[in-house]
């Protein structure tokens, strides 16, 4: 697996494309800006984008969907419960002081328990509200993409619209701590860690 993490925009999120060491099809999770930069990183891998695959939608994290969907003619995959943010994208940029982005076409909806085919890989996906409804992590060959869901040594958010503190540590705790401790865990911001190290050191978390 090839895995390529391209750190974006004001707020430093951790864009990861992912590509099949075989047949070079990719997908891109969560690329929230400089779409312009994703898209060189494709090209110099030579890698042959498949969809996009958001872990939410707080606009950090979509900004640059739009422009990376037009280029390569792509889908989007996101969760239905995080809808509504797609829908209020323009109103969370400004209330970050940014300027409003492009509000992207969300093509297919993911469900807890599906698996998305990559290449000679499987992409499973498990839900994990509570930073956000509609809150997804990505599991493929012992990685996991989290997103704002925990980050090393912290977990995320939970005073936005949508959000539950008490659902969130259930999710981590009933989902993700259920991956094997070696998991290597990929966040939204933030160097990566591995589910051995959260259960045994994360302070929200023992």
């Amino acid at each position: 697996m090839i895995i390529r993490d391209v750190v974006v925009g004001p707020l430093e999120v951790n864009c990861y494309i992912l590509g099949c060491e075989d047949t070079k099809e990719a997908a891109i999770i969560d690329p929230g800006d400089n779409a312009e930069g994703i898209i060189k990183v494709i090209k110099k891998e030579g890698l042959n984008p498949r969809f996009i695959i958001n872990t939410h939608a707080h606009f950090d994290h979509v900004g640059g969907v739009k422009t990376i969907q037009d280029h390569f003619k792509i889908d989007f995959f996101l969760h239905e419960e995080d809808l509504f943010l797609i829908d209020s994208v323009d109103e969370q940029a400004t209330a970050f002081g940014l300027n409003p982005i492009p509000k992207p076409d969300v093509n297919k909806f993911v469900n807890n328990g599906d698996e998305i085919s990559l290449g000679n890989n499987v992409i499973n996906v498990i839900h994990t509200p509570g930073h956000t409804p509609g809150g997804v992590c990505y599991y493929v060959d012992n990685n996991v993409f989290v997103g704002d869901t925990m980050f090393a040594g912290s977990i995320g958010r939970t005073d936005f619209p949508g959000s539950s503190y008490e659902m969130l540590i259930k999710s981590i705790k009933e989902k993700l701590f259920s991956l094997g401790e070696s998991t290597v865990v990929y966040p939204g911001h933030g160097p990566s860690t591995t589910i051995e190290n959260e259960k045994r050191h994360n302070p929200f978390l023992t």
